[in-house]
């Protein structure tokens, strides 16, 4: 495990400098990490990287090494790199769980420590869950559009980077992929990983045949046979459906054929039917080649035969948006002992902050579990399940409804306290089933890829008259 405490913005250590000349390094903030819109108009997010976020603050500390180096920068005094050399986080950290389906303007995480630790892991924090949180979501689009097919996430060739092949192969997981072909990966986090052969290994055979035959020798037990390198129905589903025939004299069933180009609806159909003619159906089909969500969508309503689906750039990048704007805002500082609600204001009215130290509460259908709405409240809030109530948007505040008939959920939980860990993070494949049982949650509307059901994430009235105080309170006057 690398210490990545130097991972970070030099402005959050221009800050910590200039809250250490102040005589403000001590004093206790809270910060909230949050998004304030999704990817793809997506209405929900899957939550991931918390793991990770964990492993940065266990190994908080500036080597030797790093204080030289900021040394040498001829921007900070020595009593502001003593205190580096000293650094360890004591603060609160709450966050929801990975596989949590969370929603724009929730927490996702939330930070109460003392300023000079608050600020150091903005950037680290906001680098990890940016990034995960966003390729578990595609891969959380692309598993809904297979409808029941399996995914293997295949991209670490095109990812940007080992560490983005490596955790973007974690949080695809998370996701709902069945497996990975990034070996380290599954090394790393006990997860499945999956991969044949490519066009290369028929190409380095006299023929496709004898190349096939060789393959089912090597792996009489997991025989499946790329079938595109020549001709797919003149030559690689013949071909394929000879050497699964010699491997079912010997004992042996094939795992089936993977497609790789082409029209995949019209090639799968026919390979299909030929599959089948020749005695091999459960044989599996396997389509790959610069799939995404989109492809696999149209791809099903055309009726294609694809058991399971092999994607590769558009996930591990999430190429059609390569980033999550998670952001994290000081929303409580702490003066004379009472947290004090700070708020930022914009012309932008939603990049306008939710103040004070919050929680976030779930909304469930006692009858059905299904989730009905979010409320961000005030810390001390407390929703009684035996009473109706009535939540409302905090925008479009003429939009109301009463619940009845629910129970809730708190999202956060704690992670550290008093700067020491209290939660211990489950195997990726617990998180992966967790994060299902989150998208069962939803209704389908929700999950739709394009123009999906907004779901409701309103404040509490006590949190919503606070925000209203702030905004005229801290309101431009006339000249």
């Amino acid at each position: 495990m690398r210490n990545l405490t130097m991972l970070t913005d030099l402005y959050q250590l221009t800050m910590m400098y200039g809250y250490y000349k102040t005589g403000k390094a001590n004093d206790t903030v809270v910060f909230d990490l949050f998004f304030r819109k999704t990817a793809w108009e997506n209405s929900y997010a899957i939550a991931a990287g918390l793991e990770q976020v964990i492993e940065l603050i266990d190994d908080l500390h500036f080597s030797e090494e790093d204080i030289a180096y900021l040394r040498s920068l001829n921007l900070f005094d020595e009593g502001f790199l003593e205190m580096l050399r000293e650094f360890k986080f004591t603060g609160e950290i709450y966050a929801v769980p990975e596989g949590t389906v969370v929603f724009p303007y929730e927490p996702i995480i939330r930070v109460k420590a003392p300023i000079f630790q608050a600020q150091l892991i903005e950037t680290p924090m906001l680098n990890i869950i940016n990034h995960q949180t966003l390729i578990a979501t595609k891969a959380s689009r692309v598993v809904h559009a297979a409808q029941g097919g399996a995914i293997m996430e295949f991209g670490l060739r095109r990812a940007q980077g080992p560490d983005a092949g490596l955790y973007g192969a974690r949080a695809a997981m998370i996701g709902g992929c069945a497996s990975t072909s990034n070996v380290l990966a599954g090394q790393m986090f006990d997860v499945p990983v999956s991969g044949t052969h490519a066009h290369s290994w028929i190409m380095s055979f006299p023929d496709e045949l004898s190349a096939f035959r060789a393959y089912a020798d090597a792996f009489p037990d997991s025989c499946l046979l790329l079938v595109d390198t020549y001709n797919t129905l003149e030559s690689g589903v013949p071909n394929a459906i000879e050497v699964f025939k010699e491997l079912r004299e010997k004992g042996y069933e094939p795992l089936g054929i993977r497609l790789d180009s082409g029209d995949i609806a019209y090639l799968s159909k026919k390979a299909r039917e030929m599959l089948d003619e020749a005695g091999f159906p459960n044989a599996n089909i396997v389509a790959s080649g610069d799939l995404d969500e989109e492809i696999i969508w149209d791809l099903k309503a055309q009726g294609v035969q694809v058991d399971s689906w092999g994607v590769g750039t558009a996930l591990i990048t999430s190429k059609d948006n390569p980033a999550l704007g998670g952001v994290y805002k000081l929303s409580a500082k702490e003066e004379d002992g009472k947290l004090i609600p700070k708020i930022k204001i914009s012309e932008n009215s939603w990049k306008i902050t939710n103040p004070g130290y919050k929680k976030v509460v779930r909304f469930y259908n006692k009858t059905n579990g299904k989730a009905i709405a979010d409320l961000i409240m005030l810390g001390e809030e407390n929703i009684d399940e035996n009473k109706p109530i009535t939540i409302f948007d905090p925008v479009e505040t003429w939009k109301r409804m009463t619940l009845r008939n629910f129970k809730v959920r708190e999202l956060l939980v704690p992670v550290f306290v008093d700067g020491k860990r209290v939660y211990e993070c489950p195997k990726i494949m617990d998180i992966q089933a967790y994060a299902k049982g989150e998208m069962d949650t939803l209704w389908e509307e929700y999950k739709r890829l394009r123009n999906p059901h907004s779901y409701k994430v309103d404040l509490s009235q006590k949190l919503y008259d606070l925000k209203q105080r702030l905004l005229k309170e801290h309101a431009y006057k006339e000249k």
